[in-house]
């Protein structure tokens, strides 16, 4: 492993909070086994989960205000030559 890549697992350890939270019995369970198989703890899995997350709501999230933002502009598409489009896919 490059020495970078040491310093930068290091230093992200070093900048974590701690949290708790609630949590199902049969989803800690589950998790607990997932981190088993894969010889992770129960952190490691839990940071993957929320960055991913994170990520996919940030995501959406920027789309909504792309449109928002589009929509605003009057870039809009015409719905008839949309659904006309998407029949035209579906084959109807």
């Amino acid at each position: 492993m490059p020495a970078c890549s040491v310093i930068r697992g290091i230093m992200e350890s070093m900048e974590k909070q701690t949290i708790t939270f609630r949590a199902d019995p049969r989803k800690v369970k589950a998790l607990d086994r997932m981190a088993r198989s894969l010889d992770r703890d129960r952190s490691y899995l839990l940071n993957e989960a929320m960055e991913h997350y994170l990520s996919v709501h940030e995501y959406h999230l920027d789309q909504i205000r792309r449109g928002l933002q589009e929509a605003r502009a009057g870039d809009l598409l015409d719905y008839d030559k949309v659904r006309a489009g998407w029949m035209k896919r579906l084959g109807e």
